[in-house]
Order: structure tokens, then sequence, then C-alpha cells
């Protein structure tokens, strides 16, 4: 094949292809019909001789060949689009975008209260729709075009996409804070006094947040490596009950800290230190490439990464007075 001849079309809509891993969500971001999309990916394959995108029941697989093509036509066709119209902007005062995100509920806490701030001051036509997350793996969401932006700790895909897993993924990301876990329970618990021994809280009934309801967790994973157990007597979906339901009983739970203040009641809980090492929590924004030079999705991004420092900067401030020796 020589370049000379290659219709640079083609290249368009591979890269459409590639971004939303579907034929017909491609067809529809590029204003074609599917067979046409279609026709397009088949003369690209004959130049390019190899298949490029399998049909699979969930949409298309790239080929080796295709994942490799795809990062260089990626970036070409993003200057391109750069040097043609490099004057896109974003006026916030005069936008009317509605922005739907999906995160946990005291994730939700710490960042909605900066967001609406800054839409009732500088955004007055931003709409938000936040959409419950339910899940450790959003990307089928931003694949969908359910949701815009995924903010929170998604360990198994941020590894997954750093590390270029099966495929290329079209899912980009940040990491916004780091931050450890600790032991969380009522000021007035009978473990609250001296340091939390192993044994101690092995014995202890424990709470875990779990979207799934699935009673095990990294806590759980961390304990089998030393060959302990713990007894979960409850699971809870939500950061603001678990914090609600420690705060009355015995039960200690396993929380990242600067995740304590969401729940509200901070002055009743304190947080001692595990006895045992676990990973850092990361937590990190998550978006499908079609949106990265979007002009008002990068308003987004920046405030949610700008509100950071605040956001967990206030938290930890609380926090500071609630640690137990």
């Amino acid at each position: 094949m020589s370049f000379l001849t290659l219709d640079l079309n083609l290249l368009r809509v591979f890269d459409a292809v590639m971004t939303e891993q579907n034929l017909t969500r491609a067809a529809s971001r590029l204003a074609m019909t599917q067979p046409a999309v279609s026709n397009a990916l088949r003369r690209l394959r004959d130049a390019l001789g190899d298949e490029l995108l399998i049909r699979t029941a969930h949409g298309v697989k790239p080929t080796p060949r295709a994942e490799t093509l795809w990062p260089a036509v990626r970036r070409a066709l993003g200057e391109l689009e750069e040097a043609i119209a490099p004057d896109q902007s974003f006026d916030p005062s005069r936008a009317q975008n509605t922005f739907r995100m999906a995160m946990a509920d005291a994730t939700a806490a710490l960042w909605l209260p900066s967001l609406v701030r800054k839409i009732e001051t500088e955004a007055p036509g931003i709409l938000v729709r936040m959409v419950p997350l339910t899940t450790r793996e959003p990307r089928p969401m931003l694949l969908r075009g359910d949701i815009d932006l995924a903010i929170g700790f998604f360990p198994g895909v941020v590894s997954q996409i750093a590390s270029g897993g099966a495929s290329v993924s079209p899912i980009r990301h940040q990491q916004l804070y780091s931050g450890r876990y600790v032991c969380v329970m009522r000021k007035n618990h009978p473990l609250a006094n001296g340091e939390l021994t192993l044994d101690a809280y092995c014995s202890a009934n424990h709470l875990l947040v779990s979207f799934s309801g699935r009673a095990h967790g990294l806590v759980d994973e961390a304990l089998a490596q030393l060959n302990r157990e713990r007894r979960i007597l409850l699971t809870v979906n939500q950061f603001f009950t678990g914090g609600r339901v420690v705060a009355s009983s015995d039960l200690i739970t396993t929380l990242p800290r600067h995740l304590i203040a969401s729940t509200g009641i901070t002055g009743e809980l304190i947080a001692k230190e595990l006895p045992f090492n676990l990973p850092n929590v990361h937590v990190d924004m998550l978006w499908h490439e079609r949106d990265t030079r979007n002009p008002a999705h990068t308003w987004l991004r920046g405030h949610m990464s700008g509100a950071t420092r605040e956001a967990f900067g206030r938290a930890g401030q609380v926090l500071a007075s609630n640690a137990a020796p």
C-alpha cells in the first residue's frame, strides 16, 4: 500500500470506531450511516492488509495491528484538529451543558459543594446529573456515553489502563488524590483506648461498605495473606450509612481516612491506625477519549482537579482533631 493513495478520511472512521468500540455509536459520531462506516472499514482493511476490527457480541475488538496503529492516528488527528480550529473556547457564563457524573456518596459529598459554588457564580446555565456508582468498573458507562465523568477508587481499571491491558483503551484517567485506610469506630468503643492490635481487630464485628453487597474486600485479601480473617456482620452500599451505624454500635469499619468527613458526624467517630499494611487508596478521575478535547469537558475536569486540595484539605483538618491516640 502507498500512503500517497490512501484516503485519509478512512483514518477518521477508524479513529471513531476505535474510540467508540461500536459501529453504531461511531456512525452517529461521524454523522454517517452504519453501512457507510462498515464500507470505510472494509476499504481500510484492504489497504492495510489487516482485519483491524473484529465484531463481537458487545461491539468490536481491535486486532494487534489496530492497537499499534491507533495511538499514532489519534495523535495525528488531534494535532490537525488543534491546528485547524485552535480558537475553540468555552465560556462558562453562557454555557448550557448538562454533565452526568458517577461517584460514591462520600466522594460526591466532598466534591459537589465546590462544583455547585462554581456553577452558581460562574456558569449558571450548567446542569449536573449524578448517576449511582454501583461498581468499581465504570468503563461500560463511559463507553456507552451514559456518563461524562467517573470519580472514585478504581484500582483494577487504572492498573489495566496504565499497563495497556489486553488492548488499547479509549478511557483516560487522572489521579486526583492518594490517601490511607484507617479503622473507624465510635469514640467510646471498647477498642478506642490504646493501640489497636491485630487480634483485637480480627475479633471485632465489622461493617463493610460494598457497592455490590459482596462481603469481601481489600482488607480481607490483606488478612488472608496473614492467615487471618474477620467477621463481617453487616454490608452497606453507602459510606454515610456506614458511619451512622458504626457511631451507634460496637461495629468497626475500615475506610479511606478522607471519607470519614462525609459522614457528617466526625465528632462521634475516631480513626485508629490499622495493625497491618494496606496499599494507599487512590482517587482517580476517568473519562472517555471522545471528550478529551471537548472545551466544556476540559473545563469540568479542570475544576474537579483544582477542587481536590480544597475538598481533602478541609476533610483533613476536621479529622485531625478526631484522631485516636
